[in-house]
């Protein structure tokens, strides 16, 4: 059944995620579109054969990091699908899925590439074990969503950046639009389920977010052995970029009616 010919299914509550349904189909790619041995999978590097290896365990941390995510993404995804009670965010979960599933394993072919799996962010398993084991839909997708994908959309946009005229770069251009599309249809969804919500139920999502900024901040700033020296000349730029993210998530926190004078913000140190 094409998107525009969905049956109505009542109330129109549900619009906005509908909407993101829509996006995500006409956004949708598959991994062989990549430019496959067309461009480097990474920048090259030149030099000696020491300096050229330690390059690309550089790079090939930073695609570990991101695949460790998008594993733990796939799972997530097929929660949500299987908690969302609403018959247009099932079909946007039902994107949401693949568009994880497609993510993993251009990631795990890009590792495959670059020497293989590297070494394992242990926040991000932190981050991931948390929100796999919320209680409920909105605490899922308020965290997921609303914060985390928001979170991490810069990164991609740095990566990109950083990554000119390699498969890399086309990955995280890519990433950035899919995952841009979850962070919206994730707003619009708890907006939803928020208009029924009481004021306990609201807290209990600042109760959450005070469990998992802390490990977020640890997450985000965290590096591997291959980029440590690199962590330490960028920290004061990282923590600032990581103060702007999360005050425009408190923002957008905000914006959805829920009281955030108990939210806990981390402490920063330079």
């Amino acid at each position: 059944m094409e998107a525009a010919q969905l049956p109505d299914t009542g109330t129109g509550r549900d619009e906005g995620v509908l909407r993101y349904y829509r996006l995500a189909k006409r956004a949708e790619w598959q991994v062989r579109e990549l430019p496959w041995g067309e461009i480097p999978p990474i920048p090259e590097a030149r030099g000696s054969a020491e300096k050229q290896a330690r390059r690309r365990d550089i790079w090939r941390s930073v695609i570990m990091q991101q695949l460790q995510a998008d594993t733990f993404a796939c799972e997530m995804a097929s929660q949500l699908l299987n908690a969302a009670p609403h018959f247009e965010a099932k079909l946007y979960y039902s994107t949401m899925v693949q568009d994880e599933s497609r993510h993993t394993e251009a990631w795990l072919k890009l590792a495959a590439e670059t020497g293989g799996e590297g070494e394992r962010d242990p926040y991000l398993d932190e981050l991931a074990e948390m929100f796999l084991d919320l209680d409920t839909l909105e605490e899922k997708v308020f965290l997921m969503q609303v914060f985390f994908e928001r979170l991490i959309i810069p990164r991609f946009r740095m990566i990109a950046a950083a990554s000119r005229g390699t498969v890399l770069e086309d990955l995280c251009n890519r990433l950035t639009i899919d995952d841009g599309i979850h962070h919206r249809a994730g707003v619009a969804y708890e907006r939803l389920l928020l208009e029924d919500a009481n004021k306990k139920q609201k807290n209990q999502l600042v109760k959450v977010a005070n469990r998992m900024l802390p490990i977020f901040v640890q997450h985000a700033l965290w590096r591997p052995k291959a980029r440590a020296f690199l962590g330490a000349l960028m920290q004061k730029r990282d923590v600032e970029m990581l103060k702007q993210d999360l005050e425009e998530g408190i923002r957008l926190a905000g914006s959805l009616g829920i009281d955030l004078s108990d939210l806990e913000l981390p402490a920063f140190d330079v």
